[in-house]
Formats: C-alpha cells, sequence, structure tokens
C-alpha cells in the first residue's frame, strides 16, 4: 500500500508553485467526495456481516493499520517526493476475511488520520483521506465480486480477500501518480511502470503472509505461535532492508552533497577583475540546493545553512524547507555568537528537545517555531566555517534518532571538506591568475579575463602604464619602499578606471588596462588621466618621491594581426611605451612600429651567421694604473656591423640574443677573441689582463665554469689574466644559483669584478659574500664628482670601502684631468674611460699602443707599457 509524504518546499519555490497547489488541493477534495460516495455505496451493495465482531476485531485493525504505518519503508523516487512501502496489505487482507466494511474502513481511517496527525503532516491529510476512502471501498466491491465468482466455479473462499487486496495498491499508484503530475513532480513512463510493478511484489508478498498466517491461525493447534513467528522474520527482513535503503540513500546524498560543494567553486574559477553578480548568484544557488538535500535526505521540517565560503566575507544564512520567522531571517551577527544553540565547540552533533532543554536553549528554539533541532558546526583545517541546523523530524511520531545524528554528522564532515577543498582550489586559482602584491590580475590573469571580450568586441584597446621611478625608488630606499608604491600607484590606476575595466600588474612597475568598445573612444583621454595620476607625488614615509610614467597603447583597429589576441595587443602597446619620450609621454601603436619587432626577429635570426661571417667584432678600451699611467689591461666589448641596418647598438641586439637563449654563443666568441689577443702579448713579452661582460643567463650555467678552464688551456692564458665582469642586479637577480657559479671561476683563478657599483644592491654584506677582485665604480659617479659634492663622497667611500676588503677599486668614465687627478687623490686604483680611449677595434687599439705609450722594465723585471704624458 502506498502513501504520500509531505514535501515543505522554500519561501521562493512555494510562490512560484502557487498555481500548481490549488490544482492538487482540487485534486484532493474531488477524491475525498469521491472517496466518501464509493463508500456510501459499497455499504449499501455489500451483505450484512456478523457486527459482534467489531468489539475485539475492530481495536485489533487499528493496532495492526497502526504498526504497518511505523514500520513504513520510505523510498525517494523524485527529489522531494518519498513513496511509502509498508506492511498494511496484512491487515487489510484479515479484515475483508473477517470484518464488516464499516470496521475495516473506521480501522484504516482512525490509524490514517492518527498517523498524518502525528507526524504532522496536514498539507496532504485531505488527499490521503479520500485516498483511504476510495482504497477501502475498491477492495471490499472487489473482493466481493470475486468471492461471488470464486464460490459459483467451486474456487477457493480466500480469493476475494486476495484480489481486493492487490487492487489496492494498484489503485493507490495510478492516483499517486495523478497527484505527482499536478504537483508538477511527473515521472517518465518507465519509471511509472517499475514503480507500480515493484509496489505491486511487496503487495503480493504481504498479501500472501496474511493469508497463510490466517489459515494457519485458523486450522492449526498453535498457529497463532507460527504466525508471530513468521510475522518476526518478516518484520526484520523489512527492517534490514529499510537499514541497508537508508544506507544507500544516504552515501548518495553525501556523494551529491560533494559533487555540488565542487561544483559551486567552479563559478570562480576564471579570473575577475571585480565581483560578478551572476557568478555570485549562480553560487548561492548550488549552496541553496545543498541545503535543500541535506533537508530531504534528513526529512527534516526545515534545515539551515550557515556558511562562510570566502575568509573575508560574512556568513550567509541559507534556507530549505519552512521559512524561518521573520525576526530570525536577519539576524544580527552579535546575536548568532550569542545564541546557546550555535555554541559550537569540538565537531560533535548536538541534539536539542524543547520538551527537555535549559530554558535559554527552549527560548532559542522558539524563536525558530521549531520543537526539536540537530546542530552540528563544519570545521576546516583550521578555523569553523560554519553551522547546518535541521528542524523537527517529519513523517514521524518521535523526533531525530541516531541514524539522522549519525548521518547527519558524516554530511557535515564531507561539507566541510569539501568547502575546506573549494577554498584551497579557490585560492590556488586565485594566485594562478591574481599579483600577490597588488591583488590585481597577472598577465595569465589579463590574458583569460580579456580573451573573450576582445574576440567579440571590434575596437577594444590594451593600455599599458609603466611606473619608471620604481627601479631608483628600490635601490635608493630597498624593495619594501618600491613595493609600497607599486601598490599605491595599483589603486589609483583602479580607482581611475572603476571596478569593472580589468586592470594586471604584469612586473615591477608596470600594468595593463583592457578598454571594451564602450571606452574605446576615450583610450587616448584615459591614457593620459592614467598618467597624470600616476604621476603625483607619491608619500613615502616622510619624504615625498616625485613620479613619472609613461603610457602606451595599442586599438584592435590598427593592429595588422587579423583577430590578434592580448598578447599581441600588450605586445604593440609595450612598442608604443618604448617610443614614448619626455616631452610625448603618451602614445599610442602605429604600425609603422611594428617595423621594431621585424628588426629585432631579423637580428636574432641573423647573429649566428653574423659570428661566422665578420660582422660581430670586438673592440677594447684600455685600463689604466693609478698613478703610475701603467696600460694594464682592456675590457671587451662586443660591437655588430650589420649589412643592411649598420652599426647596431649593443644595447639593442644584447638582450634580444640573451632573451633568446643566443647567450653563451656570443659570451663564448668574445671570450675566445679576447684570450687570443692576451696570448699575442704574452708571446711579445707584455702581461695585460683583458675583462669580458657577463650576462645574468651566464651565472646560471653550471657548465661555464668548465668552458672557461677549457679556453684557457687552449690559448695557454694564466688564469690571472681574464677578468669577468658582472653587475650586482644579475647576481642577486638569482644569488642560490649565481654563487656557487662564481666560487668555481674564482677557484679557477680568474679575476671577479663587479661592474656599475653604487647602483643596485651596493652593500658591505654584499660585497663580503662574493668571491670578488675588483670594484667599478659606475660612470654616473664619477662624471658628476666636477658638479656635485654627494658624488664625490660616494666615490671617496666606494674607494675606501674597496680596499678595507682589500679590492682593486676601477673607475670607469674617466673624461678630464680634473677627475683623473681627483681620483688619484683618493688613491683609486685604475682608471678607465674617454680621457684615455674610446673603445677600439683590434687594429685601432694596436696603433693606439704603439702611439700612446712606451715601454718600460716593471718591478719585476716585466716589459710593461707606460702612457705618454
Amino acid at each position: 500500500m502506498t502513501d504520500r509524504a509531505s514535501t515543505p518546499v522554500s519561501d521562493s519555490a512555494a510562490r512560484s508553485a502557487k498555481s500548481t497547489n490549488r490544482a492538487f488541493s482540487a485534486f484532493a477534495v474531488t477524491l475525498l467526495i469521491a472517496g466518501v460516495t464509493c463508500a456510501g455505496m459499497v455499504a449499501a451493495w455489500l451483505p450484512d456481516r456478523d457486527d459482534q465482531s467489531l468489539f475485539w476485531v475492530g481495536p485489533l485493525l487499528v493496532i495492526g493499520f497502526l504498526l504497518a504505518e511505523q514500520l513504513a519503508i520510505n523510498v525517494d523516487v523524485r527529489s522531494g517526493v518519498a513513496w511509502t512501502i509498508s506492511f498494511t496489505e496484512i491487515p487489510l487482507v484479515l479484515g475483508l476475511l473477517i470484518a464488516p466494511f464499516e470496521v475495516v474502513l473506521a480501522a484504516h481511517v482512525v490509524a490514517g488520520v492518527g498517523t498524518l496527525l502525528g507526524r504532522r503532516i496536514l498539507d496532504r491529510a485531505v488527499y490521503n483521506a479520500g485516498l483511504m476512502f476510495m482504497e477501502i471501498s475498491v477492495a471490499f466491491a472487489v473482493a466481493e465480486s470475486v468471492k461471488r465468482f470464486s464460490l459459483a466455479h467451486g474456487g477457493p473462499l480466500w480469493a476475494g480477500a486476495f484480489v481486493g487486496t492487490i487492487t489496492v495498491p494498484l489503485l493507490a499508484s495510478v492516483l499517486g501518480l495523478c497527484a505527482l503530475r499536478l504537483m508538477g513532480k511527473s515521472m517518465r513512463v518507465g519509471n511509472s511502470v517499475r514503480l507500480v510493478l515493484q509496489t505491486l511484489v511487496v503487495a503480493l508478498l504481504n498479501t500472501s503472509a496474511g493469508l497463510v498466517g490466517h489459515q494457519i491461525a485458523k486450522n492449526t493447534e498453535w498457529g497463532g505461535v507460527l504466525i508471530l513467528l513468521v510475522f518476526a522474520g518478516i518484520i526484520a527482513t523489512y527492517l534490514a532492508y529499510s537499514a541497508l535503503l537508508r544506507e544507500q540513500r544516504d552515501l548518495e546524498a553525501l556523494s551529491e552533497v560533494s559533487l555540488r560543494v565542487a561544483r559551486s567553486g567552479q563559478h570562480s574559477a576564471a579570473p575577475r577583475q571585480s565581483d560578478d553578480d551572476a557568478g555570485a548568484g549562480a553560487e548561492e544557488d548550488e549552496w541553496q540546493l545543498i541545503a535543500e538535500r541535506i533537508r530531504e535526505q534528513l526529512n527534516a521540517n526545515r534545515v539551515v545553512l550557515r556558511l562562510r565560503t570566502d575568509p573575508q566575507e560574512a556568513m550567509i544564512t541559507l534556507v530549505a524547507g519552512e521559512p524561518l520567522p521573520a525576526d530570525m531571517r536577519n539576524v544580527d551577527p552579535r546575536v548568532v555568537r550569542e545564541d546557546p544553540i550555535l555554541q559550537l565547540p569540538g565537531t560533535h552533533v548536538r541534539y536539542y528537545r524543547i520538551a527537555d532543554a535549559t530554558e535559554d536553549v527552549s527560548e532559542a528554539l522558539m524563536r525558530r517555531d521549531a520543537q526539536e533541532a540537530l546542530v552540528v558546526p563544519l570545521r576546516g583545517a583550521t578555523q569553523l566555517l560554519g553551522a547546518v541546523e535541521a528542524h523537527d523530524r517529519l513523517s514521524r511520531w518521535r523526533g531525530f534518532g541516531k541514524a539522522d545524528i549519525q548521518l547527519l554528522r558524516t554530511l557535515a564532515s564531507h561539507l566541510a571538506t569539501a568547502v575546506d577543498n573549494r577554498r584551497l582550489l579557490a585560492r590556488l586559482r586565485h594566485d594562478a591568475y591574481h599579483d600577490p602584491l597588488t591583488g590585481l590580475l597577472n598577465r595569465p590573469g589579463f590574458r583569460e579575463a580579456c580573451a573573450e571580450p576582445l574576440r567579440l568586441s571590434e575596437k577594444a584597446v590594451v593600455i599599458r602604464i609603466d611606473l619608471d621611478v620604481l627601479s631608483t625608488v628600490s635601490d635608493a630606499l630597498g624593495q619594501v619602499w618600491g613595493n609600497r608604491m607599486v601598490v599605491a600607484a595599483g589603486r589609483r590606476l583602479r580607482d581611475a578606471l572603476g571596478p569593472d575595466v580589468p586592470l594586471a600588474r604584469l612586473e615591477g612597475g608596470a600594468f595593463a588596462a583592457f578598454l571594451d568598445d564602450n571606452r574605446a573612444a576615450q583610450a587616448q583621454e584615459m591614457a593620459e588621466r592614467l598618467r597624470a595620476g600616476l604621476s603625483v607625488p607619491y608619500p613615502v614615509d616622510r619624504l615625498t618621491v616625485e613620479a613619472h610614467a609613461v603610457v602606451g597603447y595599442a586599438s584592435k583597429v590598427d593592429c595588422e594581426v587579423e583577430d590578434p589576441d592580448p598578447d599581441a595587443l600588450l605586445q604593440r602597446a609595450d612598442v608604443a611605451v618604448r617610443a614614448t619620450s619626455e616631452n610625448d609621454p603618451v602614445r599610442a601603436y602605429a604600425p609603422s612600429m611594428g617595423q621594431i619587432f621585424l628588426r629585432r626577429f631579423q637580428l636574432v635570426t641573423q647573429f649566428r651567421q653574423a659570428l661566422e661571417t665578420g660582422q660581430v667584432s670586438v673592440h677594447y678600451q684600455p685600463k689604466v694604473a693609478l698613478p703610475s699611467r701603467q696600460v694594464v689591461g682592456a675590457e671587451a666589448l662586443v660591437r655588430w656591423k650589420h649589412p643592411e641596418f649598420g652599426r647596431v647598438d649593443p644595447d639593442e641586439f644584447v638582450p634580444a640574443v640573451e632573451a633568446t637563449g643566443l647567450v653563451d654563443v656570443l659570451t663564448d666568441f668574445v671570450m675566445d677573441r679576447a684570450l687570443e689577443r692576451v696570448r699575442r702579448w704574452l708571446d711579445r713579452g707584455l702581461r695585460m689582463s683583458i675583462a669580458v661582460n657577463l650576462s645574468v643567463r651566464t651565472l646560471a650555467d653550471e657548465d661555464f665554469p668548465n668552458r672557461v678552464a677549457d679556453a684557457l688551456a687552449r690559448h695557454d692564458v694564466p688564469s690571472g689574466l681574464l677578468t669577468f665582469e658582472l653587475t650586482e642586479s644579475g647576481v642577486m637577480a638569482d644569488p642560490e644559483r649565481a654563487l656557487p657559479v662564481l666560487r668555481r671561476l674564482h677557484a679557477i683563478g680568474v679575476v671577479l669584478a663587479v661592474d656599475d657599483f653604487g647602483t643596485g644592491y651596493s652593500s658591505l654584506a654584499y660585497l663580503r659574500q662574493l668571491p670578488v677582485d675588483e670594484v667599478k665604480i659606475d660612470k654616473s659617479f664619477v662624471l658628476g664628482m666636477g658638479t656635485d659634492l654627494g658624488d664625490m663622497a660616494v666615490v671617496r667611500s666606494i674607494v675606501e670601502l674597496g680596499h678595507s676588503l682589500g679590492l682593486t677599486v676601477v673607475a670607469e668614465g674617466v673624461e678630464d684631468d680634473a677627475a683623473r687627478d681627483q681620483l688619484v687623490g683618493m688613491g683609486c686604483d685604475i682608471a678607465q674611460g674617454y680621457l684615455i680611449s674610446r673603445p677600439l677595434s683590434e687594429d685601432r687599439f694596436e696603433a693606439w699602443l704603439r702611439a700612446r705609450t712606451v715601454q718600460v722594465r716593471g718591478a719585476r723585471d716585466e716589459t710593461v707599457l707606460t702612457l705618454v704624458h
């Protein structure tokens, strides 16, 4: 036999289903009227029975029907709808055999309505009452008809009772499917047929058991004892089946909840520059469905899900089932913290009943309009994520049981783990697409955020903004203050652009913004405003740092590439930035600027050929000891005379060569040419060293010291005559990889010099940890000595610092006699600059040596070259 359980829905769902509920109510009233009318007709048609059985059969049937209801098994046939399989066929078939129609009808209605009232299923009471009248009426009508037919043809007496009982679940199934359709929850035909057949199988088993019990009790001595034993076995089987079914449904619920939590995290997978109301709404809908699923599984009147999905946001409250009272819908966070039901230390489930609760808990339950509540905290690895409340168990006389508590505990554990994992994944996604310092998008995040809008737009613009004072601030005041300027710059850009414009920090002080078609027309105006905003002085502690920014932008309309991606527009915006000047700090990309890319590409692809064909050569700039003016060596500098572009500046082609991985080829070329020159000097009796510049990429090459040792051996040059010059920034870019390479070079015996000293991370601690032999004072300080006392003080300090550490001090950028004399007075060891000579080709350098120097005998009886006065 079947029954329909109550299905509370959320407030919004109830409003949307008002017309459906009206249709179902009309159907329920019609069914009740039809059932009562049918009962009256059947009562008048049936022959009279002995009514003396009313005194003992009636109460027994009421008890039988009640027990059958309490031992029912609930099977979910759709979300929010439960099909109840019970043992009511057993008392029904017995009633058809031994009791009058009125007695069976009264017993069934009393038991059924009493069960509904005990379960507080009032919204389906009319439908269920009509169904009860119809079931008993049809059962007795069919039973009487079959009985008469069976007796007329010599059939068994119980045939009528058997067929009449079987008719009841079929009738209830058909009416139940009609009710489902009216409630908007109809099933597929195949599922409907399968459910009816399963119900019929259970009905056949129950009916057969009832008939067998009746026959045994009637014809066998002590038959009642046998019946009790058989029924006990049947009940145990049903209960075991019910437990297995409950476990299966619980596992399905756990799996579904975990999947929904994971799905809720997908709404924030893509990088978002600002709050996305649609994404947030979809995520909240997923959590609402999770709350509904928990309520259905617990068969509770209401489930309240309190959750903090973001550590930076307030806890949200979602309600599934019966709405909370108005005064509980928007509760102040302070009141929530003081609520006795929500005091949740540990991870245990707490069960509260208004009947035996303390005064404060009873008051909290009454505020919720609940008689009982299960409450469990959701705890992550490090913090409280929220709580789940389940109010008032449905479809039972008793309240929540051990199985419900166990289910809620397991659900909470899975939910907390899933939420914790979701938050971890969300953080990983956020970190992958956002800059950790400013919180803005990073380059991959900018690419993802702009890809789809750029594809759909026609006039979109990408703006690149460079805060070019940043490196100076970081060098002068430290990285912390540089970072503070970056954060301040990001805030200024965000305020100027608004919350909806994708904005990214690319690297250092470089930012990028994306303007869609609606804003593209104002690109020039926006670029000017951004540059002006970033150029306002920055307060740094008690200082005010003057700032300067340059801006370049590229439009999709002006891009030579069809359907460009964000990287293509960023690349062109970068070209526009490089084309800016002091008088024109904002530039728009023009297609003619694309020639820069072509030139750079040609330089890189033709570099190897240039080495082989002699286009690349090595020039030398002499270094002279102070005050003796002895030529102690030279610095090897690479030069490229391109057949199409003419002389190419090293500042142009060396970075391109480094970026494409050809720097090792360049370094080995310069080192071999330099060692060849040293070998020739040695053959002439001259002991002069040569200095070669090292790239930051070379310092990361663990095999480089081996190549140096091979080159020294191949040219038969003492290692002390080879100097490698490296920049401070190059070493500090990756000190863990650079320092081992430097130590191995120092162990070989080559001289290591720090180039451009005073402009990077210069400090005593820095020099002490590097295995260096020389420091080269940056030429900007040497050039400024004549006019700036501060520059003179810096040079003097570097000379004193270098000597205190036992280092040779080299000054580059010496262009006049006054600077040379000042350096001699300070005790500087070596000078290099235009006063002595510009960088010269091999032939011209040899001619310079012949013309500007004389050979004299050194202190160790060596031939040395000294400048002619």
